[in-house]
């Protein structure tokens, strides 16, 4: 029994002493690792190395294209269409006969205003006659001219509503659907059918009002639109007087040419617009951007360790960000996995070329 009991104690013995060796040689690696500056555990990362280059400033924006004229075509006045003059989707030129409202009531009216007409321009050649000879008094002269100027601006009157049942079109264009058949009684509300002019095309977009000095008249832009690669141009032609306070931005206007009609009204347009070249400007991925609650932030190395810093961007670009402030040429900007950074962290640097 002695013996067994022995053995149970050396083995207890034993067992101890391998756990304070284990404790003691984990605390020895970790004091070695605190006296190597804890490189053991620097965080891999990559980075790029700054440094000063050209960069062609341009703002990327969102537009719309529009109808250089465009307008809806309605008659003035109520009535039943005697005629179309108009093939759906043609083209038609300025001052074509597209529709015709019937006008027969008011060519009956205007032969009984020509007929009253004329009879008060003869009395009133008769009444001036009396005046002469003294027989009439100037009072019943002036009333008989009058009569005539109403019998005629009665008969003008009656001609001007005739020329409004014929509707012609007030521009070169395409005619789209109509809405109207011939026998049709149409009044002024009812849409007949709508004229574009798309020889050119009106491009309408808003920049930042920051960006609002850089803007000048006849600047050249360019555009893509959805399911294109193509890139088209526009000219500036209109820019808005005052920056709308609601989104702080300034309305622009280019004007296209679309000689081949590629392009359609209400199409959305990637605008690509060109503003100053900045000589010496330092340019950083977007992905190296932490944007925080004062403003965007990264991090460089600096002896091995993360250093936080404050940054002011600007100008935007698909995968690049233009800094103005906060870095300087041979700073070492760490790319990736920045969002596990922290001041001082240890780093461990993969650099590479941009």
């Amino acid at each position: 029994m002695k013996i067994k009991h022995l053995i149970y104690a050396l083995l207890v013995i034993g067992f101890g002493a391998f756990i304070a060796y284990r404790i003691v040689n984990n605390q020895s690696k970790n004091d070695d690792s605190k006296a190597n500056g804890g490189k053991n555990s620097a965080m891999n990362v990559t980075g790029i190395v700054t440094k000063f280059q050209t960069f062609d400033n341009k703002l990327l924006l969102s537009g719309s294209l529009e109808a250089n004229e465009q307008v809806e075509l309605r008659s003035e006045i109520s009535g039943i269409v005697l005629g179309i003059y108009f093939k759906e989707g043609s083209t038609v030129k300025k001052g074509q006969l597209l529709f015709k409202v019937n006008d027969i009531e008011l060519v009956a009216q205007l032969k009984q205003a020509k007929t009253q007409e004329n009879l008060a321009s003869e009395n009133a050649r008769r009444a001036q006659l009396l005046l002469q000879k003294e027989a009439i008094s100037q009072e019943e002269y002036d009333m008989a001219r009058a009569e005539m100027k109403t019998a005629e601006a009665q008969t003008q009157l009656i001609q001007a509503q005739i020329s409004k049942t014929a509707v012609r079109a007030p521009f070169s264009g395409k005619i789209g659907l109509r809405y109207i058949s011939v026998g049709t009684y149409i009044t002024p509300t009812v849409l007949v059918a709508k004229l574009v002019n798309i020889d050119k095309l009106k491009i309408t977009f808003s920049i930042p009002e920051k960006y609002a000095s850089q803007i000048n008249k006849d600047s050249d832009v360019n555009f893509t639109i959805s399911g294109s690669i193509k890139k088209y141009s526009a000219r500036i032609y209109a820019i808005e007087p005052e920056v709308a306070v609601a989104t702080r931005t300034l309305q622009v206007r280019a004007l296209a040419e679309n000689k081949d009609g590629e392009l359609l009204p209400g199409t959305y347009a990637n605008v690509e617009l060109p503003l100053d070249i900045v000589k010496d400007a330092i340019v950083v991925p977007t992905e190296a951007i932490i944007p925080v609650q004062n403003g965007k932030k990264v991090f460089i190395s600096k002896m091995g360790k993360a250093k936080e810093m404050m940054v002011e961007t600007s100008t935007r670009l698909d995968a690049t960000l233009l800094v103005l402030s906060g870095l300087k040429a041979g700073d070492t900007l760490l790319t990736s996995g920045i969002m596990s950074l922290k001041n001082d962290t240890p780093v461990k640097v993969i650099i590479q070329k941009n």
